[in-house]
């Protein structure tokens, strides 16, 4: 190539990137006489960052719902906040996805490290990831608890703040209304659906289907004597508002409800994950006897060693769900049941000829005696649904039970084809031991 052409080129580059620069002057000073500048200034600080956590949380919520073993969850979750953020979709979204992830970040790395520990022993292992599983209900009940100790205790604001709008409207609508629009509280949006009820054409029927999805008693309470006191106008006893007292008497049963659950997740904290924990240290335990003391081997390999770990599993079942039973703070959010469509009554519809022939005739004594025990247990359960409860337990002992004889089978023939032999006698090295110091003396 020769040197003109090369000059020519660097010419026609060095022109280009004038004629560029011109043309960036000319537009710019344009686009400052236009709207373009305008908008700009109109969009500057309404824009999100690049990341953030509110929409990250949206999108999880949406990969959530896909994955089926997941699902059932992030559904059981949104049941319950549905209650507590009432109205409020986006709320819901992200604070499920959030309770979801918290969740899977705690139980996904101990899951990972039960399948190292316990690669030898497929047994504990199997039983271990169904005791995960049961930690993944105790994290997603214990972040709803959380929230609702939350809403509990901004409604004694909440309550506090009604007194004083209500001295000052003296109607107590405009002061659920007043205190509902000033606060930024999960609660407000509970006093903008009482507000809602009480103005509505029908309130009666609408308070009863509030009554259906109010978080809590108390905001029940709080809803009836509202109405009551709208419709049929406030009293004065001993110079004092009967709505005001009625108000004060619902905040210190909340100030009781309040110290009572302090104190049972005082007393009940990490109690349930404390209760798994000697299932966790059954196979390092066992590790660590065989290393130092090579007799237990035998014990271990055979079947009394497999049954006495089989009970210690059972026992810290048992112990999980009465801790966890006794840590309910009876909450309302946390006792929602599906009592509509539940899958007992999809199994009875399937298999209802079978199922009535466990079923004690109806007008018969133990159909009566089961019939109030449901009614004295205030259970959501039909007698139907609880034969098939009864049904679907025994069907699934019974083929547990099977299983664990023959395993149980299997490592008894294994262990006299392989019985481990001890390398160290330790009642005999004992006896010699003793018989030299008497030697010795």
């Amino acid at each position: 190539m020769s040197n003109d052409v090369i000059l020519y080129i660097m010419g026609g580059a060095a022109g280009l990137f004038a004629i560029i620069i011109v043309a960036y002057f000319i537009l710019s000073k344009k686009m400052k006489k236009s709207e373009y500048k305008q908008i700009q200034k109109l969009q500057k600080g309404t824009k999100a960052n690049t990341f953030s956590t509110e929409v990250l949380f949206q999108k999880l919520y949406l990969t959530y719902v896909r994955i089926p073993f997941i699902k059932r969850y992030i559904l059981k979750i949104r049941r319950k906040l549905e209650i507590i953020n009432i109205d409020d979709e986006y709320k819901t979204r992200k604070d499920s996805a959030q309770i979801i992830s918290k969740a899977l970040a705690i139980v996904v790395p101990t899951i990972i490290v039960t399948i190292i520990i316990t690669s030898s022993n497929y047994l504990i292992m199997f039983i271990l990831l169904i005791f995960e599983l049961f930690m993944i209900d105790t994290l997603i009940d214990g972040s709803i608890d959380k929230k609702d100790d939350k809403l509990l205790r901004e409604q004694i604001d909440f309550f506090s703040e009604i007194r004083h709008a209500y001295h000052e409207f003296n109607m107590v609508e405009e002061a659920i209304y007043q205190v509902s629009q000033d606060d930024e509280m999960a609660v407000s949006a509970q006093g903008e659906k009482i507000y809602e009820i009480l103005i509505s054409d029908d309130p009666e029927t609408e308070l009863e289907k509030y009554y259906d999805v109010a978080p809590n008693t108390f905001l029940k309470e709080f809803a009836g004597i509202s109405y009551l006191t709208k419709e049929f106008g406030d009293r004065k006893v001993d110079g004092a508002s009967m709505y005001l007292k009625n108000v004060n008497n619902i905040t210190q049963e909340m100030q009781l409800e309040i110290l009572k659950r302090d104190k049972l997740n005082y007393v009940f904290q990490s109690l349930s994950f404390i209760s798994i924990a000697p299932v966790l240290l059954l196979e390092p335990l066992k590790n660590w006897a065989i290393s130092n003391f090579s007799f237990t081997e035998s014990w271990y390999a055979g079947k009394p060693g497999t049954i006495v770990q089989i009970l210690i599993l059972i026992i810290t079942f048992v112990c999980y769900i009465l801790v966890r039973k006794l840590k309910d703070n009876g909450s309302v959010a946390m006792n929602i049941k599906n009592t509509e469509n539940p899958w007992q009554q999809k199994v009875y519809k399937k298999m209802k000829k079978i199922i009535d022939l466990f079923i004690p005739k109806e007008g018969s004594k133990e159909y009566r005696k089961t019939k109030d025990l449901l009614k004295d247990a205030a259970s959501h359960l039909k007698i139907e649904w609880l034969y098939v409860n009864r049904i679907v337990l025994c069907i699934t002992t019974c083929i547990v039970s099977l299983f664990v004889f023959i395993y149980l089978h299997k490592i008894a023939v294994e262990y006299i084809y392989t019985e481990p032999t001890t390398s160290y006698n330790l009642i005999r090295s004992e006896y010699r031991l003793v018989t030299k110091k008497r030697r010795w003396k």
